[in-house]
C-alpha cells in the first residue's frame, strides 16, 4: 500500500506495544506468527476489536519453547496496550498507569514506528470468521484472574489419566518442556468456563422421562441459556469461540474439553433445531463450520508451536472420535426431516462435505424409513422452509 494509506491505518488502528521481550520468542496475534528479532518492540495497524494475544519463550538458541502463555484484548481504536517482559517470570506484564500512558505518547508520535510488525490485514477476515460473537462481555465473564491463559496454571487436567489423543498430545507437549513447572492452583486458576452437566438428573423425573431428558439436550441448552447468559444466544456462541480460540492458539487443554462439551451439547439436542432454535442452530453450525475450515486448513508441512495443524491432525482423522459419532447422528437428524429451517439445510450439507473432503469421513447417504435413499427433488425428500436469509452471508 501507498506510505499514506499506511499512515492512516497506523493512527486509526491500535497498537500492543511490547517491550524487552527476549529474541527468539514466538508472538502470535489472532492467526498469526511472529519470531521476535532484535529489534521487535510489538504490533501496529490492529483493528478495533476482540484479539487473542499469545506468545511462547524459548532458550537461548531458540530450538526448545514454553507452554504458551496468552490473553485477549478488547482493543479501540487508535489505542495503545502496553506490557514488559518480566525475565523472572518468564511472561508479560501490565506495565504502570503513568507509564503506559508515556509510551502510548510515543507510539503516536511515531518513535517506534520502525519497530513495531504491521498486523497482516490480508488475514484479518479469517480471524472473524472464527471470534464474531466474542465480544468484551464474553472476555470479562470467561478470563481468568489476571488474563493469563496457559496450560500450565490448568490445575487437574493433565493429571486426568484417561485421555482421547488430541489431549495426550498437548499433555506430552506440556511435560516435554524444559520450562514445565509445577503451579500453585491456590494462586492461579483457569478461565470461568460455564459448568455443562454429561449426565442430567433431575429431582422426580425417572424412568423413561429422565432416559428422554439424556437422549434430547434441548431442555438442558434452554435452561442455561436462561441461567447463564441471560437469553443471549450471542454470548452462548462467544463461549464456544473463546474456548476454540485458546484451544487452537493457545494450546489449552482446558479450552478444547469446554468447546467439547459445548459441541456435545449442541448436537444432542434433537428438538431444538427444528422447534425452538433453528436460527441458533444455524448460527452454531457455521461457527464450527469456519472453525473446522481454519483449523484443518493450515500447512501441516510447516508445523510450529502454536501451529493448529500438530493439534488436530492426529486426532481428528479417526472415525471414532467423538465428532465424527456427533456428526453423523445430527446429520441423519437434519438431513432427513420432514421439515427443516433452509439456512440450517444448507449450513449442515457444508459442514458435511466440508469433513468429508478434509478428513475422509463417510456419512451415510439420506435414507428414508423404510430404507429407500432418495434425491433432493424426490417428492418424499424433506421439506424445506426458509426462514432468514440474511443467516446465509
Amino acid at each position: 500500500m501507498d506510505s499514506e494509506t499506511a499512515l492512516e491505518l497506523v493512527k486509526q488502528g491500535a497498537t500492543i506495544l511490547l517491550l524487552d521481550v527476549p529474541q527468539y520468542t514466538l508472538v502470535g496475534i489472532d492467526t498469526q506468527m511472529f519470531s521476535v528479532g532484535p529489534s521487535f518492540k510489538g504490533i501496529k495497524m490492529i483493528p478495533p476489536g476482540p484479539h487473542f494475544l499469545y506468545y511462547s519463550s524459548s532458550c537461548r538458541d531458540g530450538r526448545e519453547f514454553s507452554p504458551i502463555t496468552g490473553f485477549f484484548i478488547d482493543a479501540g481504536p487508535s489505542e495503545v496496550i502496553v506490557r514488559r517482559w518480566d525475565p523472572t517470570e518468564e511472561r508479560l506484564v501490565k506495565v504502570l498507569e503513568e507509564e503506559e500512558e508515556r509510551f502510548g505518547e510515543a507510539v503516536r508520535q511515531l518513535e517506534f514506528d520502525r519497530q513495531l510488525g504491521p498486523y497482516n490485514l490480508g488475514q484479518y477476515g479469517e480471524w472473524k470468521r472464527i471470534s464474531n460473537h466474542i465480544s468484551s462481555t464474553t472476555i470479562k465473564r470467561l478470563e481468568p484472574i489476571g488474563g493469563d491463559i496457559t496450560v500450565a496454571c490448568e490445575p487437574g487436567i493433565s493429571q486426568s489419566t484417561s485421555k482421547p489423543a488430541i489431549e495426550k498430545v498437548l499433555d506430552d507437549q506440556l511435560k516435554a518442556s524444559k520450562f514445565a513447572t509445577p503451579v500453585d492452583s491456590s494462586q492461579r486458576r483457569g478461565c470461568y468456563y460455564t459448568e455443562i452437566p454429561h449426565v442430567i438428573k433431575k429431582r422426580g423425573v425417572q424412568g423413561q422421562e429422565l432416559t428422554y431428558l439424556n437422549l434430547d439436550k434441548t431442555l438442558l441448552l434452554e435452561n442455561l441459556l436462561k441461567k447463564y447468559f441471560g437469553g443471549s444466544e450471542d454470548l452462548l456462541l462467544g463461549e464456544l469461540q473463546f474456548a476454540f480460540v485458546v484451544f487452537l492458539m493457545g494450546q489449552s487443554l482446558e479450552g478444547f474439553l469446554q468447546w467439547k462439551s459445548l459441541i456435545t451439547l449442541f448436537l444432542e439436542c434433537t428438538e431444538a433445531p427444528f422447534c425452538t432454535r433453528s436460527q441458533l442452530f444455524t448460527k452454531f453450525i457455521k461457527v464450527i463450520y469456519h472453525q473446522l475450515k481454519f483449523g484443518l486448513g493450515r500447512d501441516r508441512s510447516n508445523d510450529t508451536v502454536g501451529s493448529s495443524s500438530t493439534i488436530l491432525d492426529e486426532s481428528w482423522f479417526t472415525a471414532d472420535s467423538f465428532l465424527y459419532r456427533l456428526c453423523k447422528d445430527f446429520f441423519s437428524l437434519v438431513l432427513e426431516a420432514p421439515v427443516v429451517d433452509g439456512d440450517l439445510l444448507t449450513w449442515t450439507r457444508k459442514l458435511k462435505e466440508l469433513l468429508e473432503n478434509r478428513l475422509g469421513w463417510k456419512f451415510q447417504n439420506n435414507i428414508a424409513a423404510d430404507g429407500i435413499s432418495f434425491d433432493e427433488d424426490d417428492e418424499f425428500a424433506p421439506v424445506v422452509v426458509r426462514m432468514d436469509d440474511s443467516e446465509l452471508s
